[in-house]
């Protein structure tokens, strides 16, 4: 997969002359519904015989349009993580547009001539909300009035789950609640973050669960406080975990928010290494315990109810 950054305004030369088919979306997670989109997409893009490019942003629209904290903004998948599940669907090209204000401003008629015209679509595929500007005059139901049958325009209908839009919201809720099972449901796959394996306060070797406190250099969210059976990848190799986000309340108060996670059937120093984690399942919540013992003893029991829950998984598939 090719993937051209594109700074308002670019340069026609980054664009290849080759036409194509081009969907659209921020792909936030890169979820179900995304997924339909791009799939489309592809479909298209096979009886054209003509490659597939995705349009995506490098930052989230709303932090330009309702000043969103850029430093408070937590995704479902960066850029890189888009890259990769892009790759994975079968996409050609993936075009990254910078999201500055040059970009922000501009018409309907001139994003559409500069973005999708001009990067030589044939075929526009977007879901049924999609937006390039003020919704009541830049959505697909005016597309066409922008696009003056330069390109045909196919447009993606909701998908719903249980009753429910599916949409990045709606699982950056389901995260928020600690729901990851859910949210890998909307997702279709395991949610995923990454970070670095730093040095902590070695609390959880003295108790006899030896942790590695994971700090993220990646702009990514986070499930909710809680305890999680989970997946960790360093080495090449992946293991079973349990993983806590909180705040060590048994022995500390206002503490910040940390992740960390104890392997099992693990003793390697990983200080330093860069690790992915996958989220497989919610525990339980963090407790405030009255000795030290009487966490040990929860402990041993989320190393049953983690193992239980692999050795169950393992044996569906």
């Amino acid at each position: 997969m090719r993937v051209i950054e594109l700074i308002h305004p670019y340069s026609k030369e980054q664009v290849p002359a080759e036409e194509i088919v081009l969907a659209l979306g921020f792909f936030d997670g890169v979820h179900r519904a995304h997924q339909a989109v791009i799939k489309t997409a592809k479909e298209l893009a096979v009886q054209q015989n003509r490659p597939l490019a995705v349009m995506t942003f490098d930052i989230h629209p709303a932090i330009v349009y309702r000043n969103v904290n850029q430093a408070d903004f937590r995704y479902l998948s960066t850029v890189e993580r888009k890259q990769e599940l892009m790759a994975d669907l079968g996409v050609d090209i993936l075009y990254v547009v910078h999201f500055n204000d040059g970009f922000a401003k501009l018409a309907p008629q001139d994003f559409v001539d500069q973005y999708l015209v001009a990067l030589h679509a044939k075929t526009v595929v977007a879901g049924f909300d999609y937006t390039y500007g003020k919704k009541d005059i830049a959505n697909m139901q005016t597309l066409s009035t922008y696009a003056k049958d330069r390109f045909e325009i196919v447009t993606v209908a909701e998908h719903d789950y249980q009753g429910h839009k599916i949409g990045s919201t709606l699982i950056r809720e389901n995260l928020d609640q600690g729901q990851v099972a859910a949210a890998n449901e909307l997702l279709s796959y395991v949610y995923q973050t990454t970070g670095e394996v730093v040095h902590g306060e070695a609390r959880g070797r003295e108790l006899g669960f030896p942790t590695a406190n994971i700090e993220s250099q990646k702009p990514e969210r986070l499930p909710g406080i809680g305890i999680y059976a989970v997946r960790l990848l360093v080495r090449g190799q992946w293991y079973w975990g349990m993983a806590s986000i909180g705040r060590n309340v048994t022995f500390h108060a206002n503490n910040p928010v940390t992740v960390e996670i104890n392997l099992l059937d693990f003793s390697a120093d990983i200080y330093g290494e860069q690790v992915k984690v996958e989220w497989y399942q919610y525990l339980r919540g963090e407790v405030k315990f009255d000795s030290a013992e009487a966490l040990i003893d929860q402990l041993h029991q989320d190393e049953a109810d983690t193992r239980t829950y692999f050795e169950k998984l393992e044996a569906q598939h």
